[in-house]
């Protein structure tokens, strides 16, 4: 039995650390996936629950050196003390040297004891950080070397030649004070131990979308039992139970009204800036506001099931997912740090053939392993996506994948699907014909009704409401059989009565050359029309028309504006389509298509180089919404649909359609700009401390100022992400 979970990880320091965790579990049998995010720390997984247990996965974690499930606030905690600590040190340190090369003023016992004073001082703060060493070691015995190796290798060798040199001047071997680096091993490990602490901050803002959605939920709800008021915790709350609202209190779990008036507003859960009505029979949704008025409803979800529970779950899937991109920094993550200890070692053995001192090309070595920077690569793509989905959350759309979140922007043409989506799928009926002087409008009405009425289809609840309306009996039916795409079949009394599209009366050798005349004329008008026959005879025309969604036709535009084709796909004949797409000036009509046929339809555009998104919210939505490159579902269309697409609109809005692929189209930027920056760095940085630029200009790079560039390359890259708070959706 397939099982998902998301694990908390503490210990990763870069990019690398990630790869190793996520190699390792791969290599489980029973683990079918595996995505580690370094920006969130946290391990989506996906295992046979029957083939090992959560338990046996953190062991695997734990045995690489790492933990699972501590809370993050520790994490900052013990960074933020190591670096206080360590700071008190390494300030003495610091002011000791800058103050001999500066002439500053320097207490005579200090200058006596000068070497062993800052040997004392290096040590404690290499001790204060001695966990980065452990960590660095360890990995590097391992063959996975990772971030922590190279500042270990880099500052151990700093600290352990100045040593040497310090134990050789004590011991008179050497008579002049050396040039020692112990300032260099605590420069690298203080600015380190500042990068690590500013970026886990700024990290975490990265995910503050989910930190709000987390806190939306209300802790209390009251619930009616025998007539009374009661307040219980939300946690206890069961499917079923009457739970009342009063105005200015959050609706606690997602239900149906049974009583009372208000206006709720909904725009935490679905982005819509004004309260929406609420009276008996409609929908509520769990951390809605209820403003104005009472009400009581009936809890239909509650707990994990609640849409808030499914959008904080979709939302921390969709961080954890990997995009495509992403690919690229990791597989360069894997190999960089070998190739940068590779780089050290090769840099410093060329300047000692090049005739330079020791002194010189150990700087040189320290300088490259300390400049390189994996962290920016691992940073730079899962910091967007987490800003990105989270962003499209507050928006009223979940995008479930980061897969999604690359593929919207490449997106060439929108196919919609008419009833539910284009439309608002609550047809009426406006024409009934009777085409026998023996037979009334009310007769036909009544026919097609009671053969009808067990349908579910959209088109046969508007011919029995108003059947209902017309307070007209229903007939006694056997036999009923739907059609998919073309109408139903059954008996009454004995007589075959077929009710549907000239498709199903071709079938049954049913004649409609009579009445095309007519059926024309309704189409044309944007009108289904629908034949009834009786035996071998038509006998009546019942015409339904449904109306457009509210902003189809800006949607619509909108996407012309951004350079898309526009497509429209409807089981109904090509003139019902034609005089839609009119109304909405949409580019291509799908006509007739079966809802088994919509997803061959996707199939030919995609071989016609298209890359198709698809709109839709039923049923028979979900074979073309998997198919197509992009499968974009309504929110207030089926779960099946809303399971089968990889974005969601919460909002029955299809401008969101324009929202989600503009805001894909701003992450991918961002995290292009991201990947730019940490591989121009990286190439840049590390030739320069290998120094390139000192037979020309004299200068080498100091191995304090690279642990510096290297702290400040991972912060700007987080930084450039938490830039895309300001976004703003695409207006017409």
């Amino acid at each position: 039995m397939n099982q998902k979970t998301i694990l908390q990880i503490q210990g990763m320091h870069c990019a690398s650390c990630a790869t190793t965790i996520e190699n390792a579990l791969k290599k489980e049998k029973a683990i079918i996936s595996a995505n580690i995010n370094f920006a969130s720390e946290k391990a989506n997984l996906e295992f046979d629950s029957k083939k090992i247990k959560i338990k046996q996965i953190k062991k695997i974690i734990q045995k690489l050196g790492y933990q699972t499930n501590q809370q993050k606030t520790q994490g900052i905690k013990q960074l933020k003390k190591r670096l206080i600590f360590s700071s008190l040190f390494a300030l003495p340190l610091i002011y000791i040297v800058m103050g001999q090369m500066l002439g500053l003023p320097i207490p005579p016992f200090i200058k006596e004891s000068n070497i062993l004073i800052q040997f004392v001082l290096a040590t404690i703060v290499i001790l204060a950080c001695f966990n980065l060493w452990i960590s660095g070691f360890k990995n590097l015995i391992q063959l996975r070397p990772n971030m922590d190796s190279l500042i270990f290798i880099g500052t151990a060798t700093a600290y352990f030649y100045s040593l040497a040199l310090s134990v050789s001047f004590w011991l008179q071997i050497q008579k002049s004070p050396p040039h020692l680096y112990y300032e260099s091993t605590v420069f690298i490990l203080v600015f380190i131990s500042l990068g690590k602490y500013l970026e886990t901050i700024t990290k975490g803002k990265t995910g503050q979308a989910i930190k709000k959605l987390i806190g939306l939920q209300p802790k209390e709800a009251t619930i009616i039992k025998n007539g009374q008021e009661m307040k219980i915790p939300i946690s206890e709350v069961k499917v079923g139970d009457i739970v009342l609202v009063k105005p200015g209190q959050k609706i606690p779990v997602d239900g149906i009204v049974i009583d009372g008036y208000s206006g709720v507003d909904e725009k935490a859960i679905t982005g819509e800036s004004l309260p929406v009505e609420k009276r008996k029979g409609d929908r509520v949704i769990g951390a809605t506001i209820n403003k104005t008025g009472v009400l009581r409803f009936k809890a239909t979800k509650v707990g994990k099931d609640t849409m808030l529970a499914q959008i904080i779950k979709t939302v921390e899937e969709a961080i954890g997912s990997k995009a495509p991109i992403q690919l690229l920094a990791d597989r360069v993550s894997f190999y960089f740090v070998p190739a940068v200890i590779a780089m050290a070692i090769f840099a410093f053995i060329i300047w000692i053939i090049l005739g330079q001192s020791l002194a010189f090309a150990l700087t040189v070595f320290v300088a490259v392993l300390i400049i390189a920077c994996p962290c920016a690569l691992g940073l730079a793509t899962p910091t967007a996506v987490m800003m990105g989905t989270g962003l499209a959350a507050q928006h009223g759309i979940l995008i479930k994948t980061s897969k999604a979140l690359e593929t919207a922007q490449k997106v060439n043409i929108i196919i919609f699907d008419k009833t539910g989506t284009l439309t608002k799928g609550e047809p009426k009926v406006t024409n009934i014909l009777s085409l026998l002087k023996s037979m009334s409008q009310k007769q036909v009405l009544q026919i097609a009704a009671s053969i009808e009425k067990n349908s579910q289809h959209p088109l046969a609840q508007a011919i029995v409401q108003k059947a209902k309306l017309e307070n007209l009996s229903f007939l006694n039916i056997q036999n009923f059989e739907e059609i998919p795409g073309k109408g139903v079949i059954a008996q009454s009394k004995g007589i075959k009565l077929l009710l549907g599209t000239r498709k199903l009366m071709g079938q049954n050798n049913i004649n409609t050359n009579s009445i095309e005349k007519q059926l024309a004329k309704l189409e044309n008008q944007g009108k289904t029309a629908m034949i009834l026959a009786q035996a071998k005879n038509i006998i009546g025309i019942i015409a339904v028309a449904d109306t457009l969604k509210k902003y189809s036709k800006e949607a619509v535009a909108m996407l012309h504006k951004l350079g898309k084709k526009v497509a429209i796909i409807t089981g109904d004949n090509k003139r019902v389509g034609q005089a839609i797409a009119k109304q909405v000036n949409i580019d291509k009509i799908l006509a007739q298509v079966l809802p088994r046929q919509k997803s061959e339809e996707i199939k030919k555009l995609q071989k016609e180089g298209n890359v198709v998104a698809m709109v839709g919210d039923g049923i028979n939505d979900a074979p073309a919404l998997a198919q197509a490159d992009l499968g974009i579902a309504l929110g207030s269309g089926t779960d099946v649909a809303m399971e089968t697409g990889e974005i969601v609109l919460i909002k029955d809005d299809l401008r969101d359609v324009i929202t989600a692929i503009d805001l894909s189209k701003y992450t991918l930027n961002k995290i292009k700009q991201n990947l730019f920056w940490a591989f121009f760095y990286n190439i840049v940085s590390i030739p320069i401390a290998a120094g390139i630029l000192y037979p020309f200009t004299g200068w080498l790079l100091n191995p304090a100022i690279a642990a510096a560039a290297m702290a400040l390359s991972s912060i700007s890259v987080v930084s450039n992400a938490l830039l895309m708070k300001r976004y703003q959706p695409k207006q017409l």
